[in-house]
């Protein structure tokens, strides 16, 4: 059987002091008619990312409206990983030749993991590019099934995509951030697009207050007395952390006094933060004011979260972003953020609430020195941005948004199968086939 990730029920009324009542007996209704309807959600990591986040805490909730929800997790080795990671980047936008081999190992881990997929289900949603042919070597049998890819695919490889196409067809319906993300090509008879959420009573987010913040900055090395900077990201190039030291070494220029902390999860799914990590611990070494902390060193949601609420300016310097719910944590604590202009970074800050956003390395430098010396317009930004996420980034509308798919995609007519993809090693140039 796929590992089962164990997590318990939550009451949805927990959140009615956030969401108030209306918004509650709202969601309510949307899931009444799946009382008792078996749900899985698949993706390939427990920890180090938003999907794992996200899961944690919508899971729990579905369970708290009677609605069987499971959280599933594929197994494979690294040589797996290496593929789906050079796939992820591929989609992203990066170069990559898809060799026979690498499809062949996607492949074959893809069938294995449908073979240990044992239970039955009326629905299954499957996230991101790792498990996306379960469905295929699973078959529907009797389920709906949901894709939903939380990354941009806006510029695609293009024999990746074309790789990745008829696999997406087979699905029920596909989910993406935002419309931009759509990948070209694609034609599926049902494609929406949902923004991801932050959890307010998650541990990360229910809030510390100042001397908790404070004695945990302290116990990682950082001056309560001097000005921080930080970015929590994993270390990925698309998240550009070596950008962040050059950000923090311009501000200097201006604010000697500034820290710098670079927190990171190191997920289980992706091979590439190793090399990425070597690089940044090269890159910082003999600067005693920059802090790279990671889950190696015990740093969890707590120091993260004390961070994200007690850093004078967090940063989001990402070239490619699919959504980046770290802004969003940010801004649910008031912390004013300056952040590229990337994927679904601008959604979260519209009109530059909760910061500023920035298209230059020398720009975002420029933002962070004006909030560090700006200190009453810094807060206003702050607050301004946790109002923004309050109204449209919580867990609860997410929640609601996949139970309105559920309910139209279990309404939806039967239409004719999809046509197989094509087997490892094969022509995969072939057009789509229409829904």
């Amino acid at each position: 059987m796929l590992d089962h990730v164990d997590v318990g029920p939550r009451p949805l009324s927990s959140y009615t002091h956030i969401i108030g009542e209306e918004v509650v007996e709202e969601i309510r209704k949307l899931a009444e008619p799946f009382r008792g309807a078996r749900i899985a959600h698949i993706n390939s990591t427990t920890y180090g990312g938003g999907v794992s986040e996200l899961l944690r805490s919508i899971v729990p909730l579905y369970r708290g409206l009677g609605i069987q929800a499971d959280w599933k997790l594929i197994s494979a080795r690294p040589e797996f990983f290496n593929v789906t990671k050079a796939i992820h980047n591929a989609l992203q936008g990066a170069p990559y030749k898809l060799t026979r081999a690498a499809q062949e190992t996607f492949l074959t881990y893809n069938t294995r993991n449908a073979q240990l997929l044992e239970e039955e289900y009326d629905f299954i949603i499957v996230h991101d590019p790792q498990p996306i042919a379960i469905r295929h070597f699973r078959g529907a049998n009797g389920a709906k099934w949901i894709w939903r890819c939380h990354i941009d695919t806006s510029e695609p490889d293009g024999a990746v995509l074309e790789f990745m196409l008829p696999y997406m067809a087979e699905y029920d319906a596909l989910v993406f951030t935002m419309d931009r993300f759509i990948p070209p090509g694609l034609e599926h008879q049902r494609v929406v697009t949902m923004t991801p959420a932050i959890d307010p009573l998650s541990p990360k987010n229910v809030g510390l207050s100042e001397g908790i913040c404070q004695e945990i900055r302290a116990w990682r090395g950082i001056d309560p007395r001097r000005p921080l900077m930080t970015q929590v990201s994993r270390f990925d190039p698309w998240k550009d952390p070596l950008g962040v030291l050059q950000v923090y070494r311009l501000v200097r220029e201006e604010i000697p006094s500034l820290q710098l902390a670079l927190l990171s999860s190191m997920a289980s799914d992706d091979p590439e933060v190793w090399e990425m990590y070597a690089e940044i611990i090269a890159e910082a070494r003999g600067d005693d004011d920059v802090h790279v902390l990671t889950n190696l060193i015990g740093v969890g949601d707590m120091e993260v979260s004390a961070f994200q609420t007690s850093s004078d300016v967090v940063v989001q310097k990402s070239i490619r972003e699919g959504f980046g719910l770290v802004v969003s944590e940010t801004m649910w604590k008031g912390t004013p953020v300056v952040a590229n202009r990337s994927g679904g970074i601008p959604l979260q800050m519209e009109d530059n609430a909760g910061g500023f956003l920035v298209d230059s390395t020398e720009e975002c430098a420029l933002r962070v020195a004006y909030l560090l010396q700006n200190h009453d317009e810094a807060r206003k930004r702050g607050m301004a941005g946790r109002e923004r996420v309050r109204q449209r980034f919580i867990i609860t509308r997410l929640l609601a948004d996949e139970l309105q798919l559920l309910t139209d995609v279990a309404a939806a007519a039967e239409v004719p199968a999809p046509a197989a993809p094509a087997e490892a090693g094969a022509d995969t140039t072939a057009s789509v086939p229409a829904s």
